[in-house]
């Protein structure tokens, strides 16, 4: 169970179930709106951000709103999906299975379900014939900046970086659901040419930083992409800051002294500090989008939701 409060929005979910409370007016919008995962972190959070946007939402997940209709629906029988689909101008696709299902008769891995699930939620979104546009949230795992040769490294790490698979299974980089993960995500999103937006995971392993962003300025930019009609096919990576471990641990000894964090903390090898990898996550900066929540924020806010949560004292 978690429990997120920010200002006068409170956001509950426990056993599949979520409640919003909202005391805020919300603007009328008849626009439906589909989101496939929504019983996961970000997809609870876009919930919301849609709802107080006034869009009416089809979730797979229970109804406790009126304007919030939940459907059922697994990654592992896609079918399912259809219905929230249907009468929805918008689509995202934030579903993924993090573990297999190991009573599948369908699908050997996650890599198959997920793609199986893109391929048919495509299907069900152009059958459905109001669905404008599509949104899939992938992960950063799936924009490697290693060149084909999975050790050396591109000078730029963009949106046109793709993971070459199947990853060597001397890949160093990650424990085995982290790279059946990166399996899954990277060939489930070479099955679109659609608007995707990328989540942020952890490359410090790899580049010595990692790409953050506020939960708040993730769901801006997925709203921001469904309702700019600039916005066309492509990919997009979706952070606002490039963080080592190093330095948030340096932030935090400053201003939350009373965490005693360590001076013998293991960082990421000086070596790949200095790889001297770019980055380039400005086009959604190109067409518009601001993001809000700097720094400073970002830790603030983390290490308040930490607390709350009891992982911090």
């Amino acid at each position: 169970m978690f429990k997120t409060t920010l200002d006068d929005q409170t956001c509950t979910c426990s056993s599949g179930k979520i409640e919003i409370a909202m005391n805020m007016e919300t603007k009328s919008n008849n626009t439906k709106v589909c989101v496939t995962g929504a019983a996961g972190y970000l997809g609870s959070w876009l919930t919301r951000k849609l709802l107080q946007k006034g869009y009416i939402v089809h979730a797979t997940l229970r109804n406790p709103d009126n304007r919030l209709l939940l459907f059922k629906a697994d990654i592992y029988n896609p079918d399912e999906f259809e219905p929230a689909i249907e009468g929805c101008e918008f689509v995202f696709h934030l579903a993924t299975p993090l573990q297999h299902n190991s009573h599948s008769w369908q699908f050997k891995d996650t890599s198959e379900a997920a793609v199986a699930g893109v391929r048919r939620i495509v299907q069900f979104c152009i059958r459905s014939g109001t669905v404008k546009r599509l949104i899939y949230t992938a992960s950063v795992v799936a924009a490697s900046p290693l060149k084909d040769d999975g050790i050396s490294f591109k000078d730029l790490m963009d949106d046109s970086c793709w993971t070459n698979l199947p990853l060597s299974p001397s890949f160093p980089y990650g424990s085995d659901p982290l790279k059946e993960y990166t399996n899954s995500k990277t060939l489930a999103e070479k099955e679109l040419q659609v608007t995707t937006m990328e989540g942020w995971r952890f490359l410090e392993a790899l580049l010595g930083k990692v790409p953050v962003i506020h939960i708040e300025d993730v769901c801006e930019a997925h709203v921001f992409c469904m309702e700019k009609p600039s916005v066309t096919a492509g990919r997009f990576l979706c952070a606002s800051a490039y963080l080592s471990t190093k330095e948030i641990a340096h932030y935090i000894r400053q201003y939350y002294p009373e965490l005693h964090i360590g001076h013998d903390i293991r960082f990421v090898d000086e070596e790949l500090e200095a790889v001297g990898v770019k980055w380039g996550s400005t086009k959604l900066n190109d067409l518009g989008f601001e993001y809000k929540c700097d720094i400073k924020m970002i830790i603030d806010h983390s290490i308040q939701c930490a607390k709350k949560m009891g992982a911090l004292s």
